[in-house]
């Protein structure tokens, strides 16, 4: 299972991947026609990576996502995460080489898009594929997971609007030529942080876990080790479960705590986001001392598998809340 910010599900059509893949090698016949006929329309590699403000937003990247998918990385100066995240995605934008264009908003100059994408930390990554806006990820992340969310981003385009890409002229008077890609820093976590996407990866949920946690007994806000951590330890309590069982069980025991819990992490699991975060509140306010402050914990852990500007958990924060108070 991948973070839940890194996640293209609802957008990516799962039954449509024989068309996908027609559609990416129509989209690299006509790359590649483009650049045998003489670069017409082809842009310089500085083209790939462009500061963006409120004033030419609709120019350069609502108009542009018609042509190209646009990644917009919103980040700020005093940000330190934004330093590590940054040269990364602008490196991934010219080795992807036109599949799409990077769009660096300051969301200190610009608080008005930060406020119309619902930003709620930074650095923060969206997209605009053909005039629609969707979110890709919050904070750094490893580069691996970066990739898939890219190349799930390329797919849709490709196969829900045809995009192809744009053409980029290589040998184009820039700048860019004659400088070195940025170096990307290394985070003092990075081994830590790889290390438990592969133990995910493996099934190997006790060793996430333990990865997680190494990090945040050096660095406790770190967000990403935070979500880890909480999708770490929902497989870990899901994967030997019967799911008959704990359903029918928890159907029989509207009471029984411990069944409620069982039931909302399969919920959860299942994608039915919103029957487990339902199912934990009505936990919560049929319970009081430790049952409630169980469900109640169980709650604010799932909340953070989902992240918190998804619009599901507000509209649960404020349930629990009324219940509570």
């Amino acid at each position: 299972m991948q973070p839940r910010n890194m996640s293209m599900s609802g957008v990516v059509d799962l039954a449509a991947v024989k068309a996908a893949g027609e559609a990416k090698v129509k989209a690299e016949q006509a790359r590649a026609e483009a650049s045998r006929q003489g670069g017409g329309g082809a842009v310089p590699p500085s083209a790939l990576v462009i500061d963006v403000d409120e004033a030419g937003f609709e120019n350069d990247v609502l108009q542009r996502s018609a042509e190209v998918p646009v990644v917009i990385d919103f980040w700020a100066e005093w940000c330190e995460p934004c330093k590590q995240l940054g040269p990364l995605l602008e490196r991934l934008a010219h080795e992807y080489n036109g599949r799409f264009v990077l769009a660096k908003v300051d969301v200190d100059a610009n608080q008005m898009l930060m406020q119309q994408f619902g930003i709620q930390g930074i650095p923060a990554v969206f997209a605009v594929v053909a005039g629609q806006a969707l979110p890709l990820f919050q904070g750094a992340a490893p580069e691996a997971q970066i990739r898939q969310t890219l190349d799930q981003l390329i797919q849709v385009g490709e196969e829900r609007f045809g995009l192809t890409g744009i053409v980029v002229d290589q040998d184009a008077a820039d700048e860019s030529a004659d400088r070195a890609p940025a170096e990307v820093p290394a985070g003092p976590y990075d081994a830590l942080l790889e290390s438990a996407v592969r133990a995910l990866d493996a099934d190997d949920f006790a060793g996430a876990v333990q990865a997680y946690r190494n990090v945040l007994s050096d660095d406790p806000a770190n967000t990403e080790a935070k979500l880890g951590l909480a999708q770490a330890e929902l497989l870990s309590r899901v994967k030997d479960m019967d799911a008959q069982r704990v359903r029918e069980e928890a159907a029989a025991n509207p009471a029984d705590v411990p069944a409620q819990l069982a039931a909302a992490d399969l919920d959860l699991v299942g994608g039915h986001v919103e029957d487990a975060f339902g199912r934990l509140v009505e936990t919560v306010r049929r319970n009081f001392g430790d049952d409630r402050d169980a469900a109640r914990v169980r709650l604010l852990e799932l909340f953070e598998v989902i992240g918190p500007d998804d619009p599901r958990v507000g509209a649960a924060r404020t349930a629990l809340a009324r219940v509570l108070f």
